[in-house]
């Protein structure tokens, strides 16, 4: 390989224990290069990254097909993937090392701290009562946890962190670990501002060392070594927004194949031709969807009201009070989340939840859904009955639709399920399937699975999906039911603008039936839908600690 190529792979192929996925692939990254991959849901992209950090395979086709890599120059590949996957399986482990059961109390897990140490010298997840090593009580002191904003949230369990604060821990944790190669995977979604403006100056830092850099860089051929104190980043994403400054080149790949390969400014160019032959047939594309939606949600309740009596219309059409609190406090070890918090939602009330990164947001969504069980020892009120009075948690959940980091999280536990079961246990309210699927059901599945664009795939394991197509699977899912009301914590994270668009037609549309309402926490002010009158804003460090107030 010659002196300045990092990664060279020739008419190799990718490819994992299922098959091959990625046919064939020539790419190659230079010293001084900073590269966007780039493509949608289910289109490559994902793969790829897997396979430069050794989770998938890269395979030659023939003879003279090459792949050389400088950054696998140790056993263990020196690449860390820093994605919403990763973060998810972290709170997979969590969950399993959680011995809440066994103690007089929570167990809080492992901190930002401990979890960073683990890469410092530390012991590992399953020795987490050891000692830490003496760096731990000077990590606030160094500049990789300033760059990534962690220094506050260091001693917080990894369970209690946002989705954002695990992610930039994470980032923190990957960037003292020693390896030469970050792949950020769509690090923006989900952050809060100020997240987002930290990320991109760590990127910018990163990036802009690695290009002072270049003319000290030493790379030589496999078996000797490769010299330069500078990380190497390749970021991926799943739209074109906010790209820094500083990327120079970007690789797309469409239905696995590489769809552009090229300069960045030249990319820009590509996009702006596609967008300028997408407007012509946009609006007509979405009345179409928003059409096919209305028939298929109307053979939905159909199917839905074939197992109810009249009590559930009764229900909707009265102007009762779907959640009420009064004066919630929600905390733990002194860490006040939520303090003397009001609140009242009425049907067809549409509301936009919004704050910072852990400002507890998601803890509000899972008083909600009963799986903060600080709902027992607080004043809530959900559909005219106070929690803890004798009510069922399916009695609360049959009316709820619910799309979340947690629910993403439990499916993924039990990812061999099939597509078409997922959407099937939207009527039942479980984490799979556990009773027989009648032809009603299927057909509906089937129906609904159609419109996302999942045709045909329907007996495909939720694992095998990319993260965005699961997060769409899980919309689809969460909205079968025609729920009375729609919980949605980020439910865009992670999908391409295609399916953006989809789901934010459907979200618009079965807010105007004035069956389903909406409670919708989102960071994205272009994903704030039109029926969002309510703002519910929180305000950490604030006397009060949140605001109502109209858009």
């Amino acid at each position: 390989m010659s002196s300045n190529k990092l990664i060279s792979i020739q008419n190799c192929r990718v490819q994992d224990i299922h098959g091959t996925i990625i046919p064939e692939l020539n790419w190659t990254m230079s010293a001084g290069e900073a590269w966007l991959v780039i493509g949608p849901n289910g289109g490559g992209k994902a793969e790829f990254l897997k396979a430069l950090a050794k989770e998938k395979q890269i395979v030659p086709n023939t003879d003279s097909s090459s792949y050389e890599n400088v950054f696998d120059g140790n056993e263990k590949s020196s690449t860390e993937i820093v994605s919403l996957e990763r973060a998810a399986k972290l709170i997979e482990e969590e969950r399993d090392l959680d011995e809440s059961e066994y103690l007089d109390g929570i167990d809080i897990g492992r901190t930002g701290r401990r979890f960073i140490c683990e890469v410092l010298g530390g012991p590992d997840a399953k020795h987490r009562n050891q000692p830490l090593p003496p760096i731990a009580d000077r990590l606030e002191t160094l500049p990789e946890v300033k760059l990534c904003g962690v220094e506050k949230i260091l001693d917080r369990g990894l369970k209690f962190m946002s989705t954002g604060e695990i992610r930039r821990t994470l980032l923190c944790r990957a960037l003292l670990s020693g390896k030469k190669l970050l792949i950020l995977s769509d690090p923006f979604a989900g952050l809060d501002a100020q997240s987002r403006k930290i990320l991109l100056e760590f990127f910018q830092t990163i990036v802009g060392k690695q290009s002072r850099k270049n003319g000290n860089t030493s790379v030589e051929s496999s078996g000797k070594t490769y010299d330069d104190s500078a990380v190497k980043i390749i970021l991926g994403m799943e739209r074109y927004i906010e790209i820094p400054q500083t990327i120079t080149n970007v690789i797309e790949f469409t239905r696995n194949e590489v769809s552009f390969c090229g300069t960045k400014s030249d990319y820009e160019l590509l996009l702006q031709k596609r967008e300028d032959e997408n407007k012509k047939t946009a609006e007509e594309k979405k009345s179409q969807f928003v059409a096919e939606l209305k028939t298929i949600r109307n053979e939905t309740q159909i199917l839905k009201n074939q197992g109810e009596n009249n009590q559930a219309s009764e229900e909707i059409s009265g102007e009762k009070t779907l959640i009420q609190m009064n004066h919630v406090n929600v905390g733990w070890d002194g860490h006040n989340v939520l303090q003397d918090f009001n609140w009242n939602v009425l049907p067809n009330q549409h509301w936009l939840v919004r704050g910072p990164n852990g400002s507890g947001k998601t803890t509000l969504l899972e008083l909600i859904t009963g799986d903060n069980k600080q709902v027992y020892c607080n004043d809530i009120w959900l559909f005219g009955k106070k929690r803890g009075t004798g009510e069922t948690i399916w009695d609360i959940k049959s009316k709820l639709g619910i799309v979340s980091y947690r629910m993403h999280v439990e499916y993924r536990m039990i990812g061999s399920t099939d597509l078409e079961s997922v959407i099937i246990s939207g009527f039942h309210d479980s984490i799979g399937l556990y009773e027989q699927k009648t032809d009603i059901e299927i057909a509906t599945a089937r129906k609904w699975l159609k419109l996302a664009g999942f045709e045909g795939r329907e007996s495909e394991s939720f694992s095998q999906l990319s993260y965005g197509e699961q997060r769409a699977i899980l919309i689809i899912r969460a909205a079968v039911k025609n729920p009375r009301i729609l919980i949605l914590d980020e439910p865009c994270h992670g999908l391409d603008e295609q399916y953006r668009q989809k789901i934010l037609a459907l979200l618009e549309t079965i807010a105007e039936t004035g069956t389903t309402t909406l409670i919708h926490v989102t960071h994205d002010p272009t994903e704030v839908l039109a029926c969002e009158k309510n703002i519910l804003e929180l305000r950490p460090g604030q006397s009060p600690m949140y605001a109502v107030f109209k858009a």
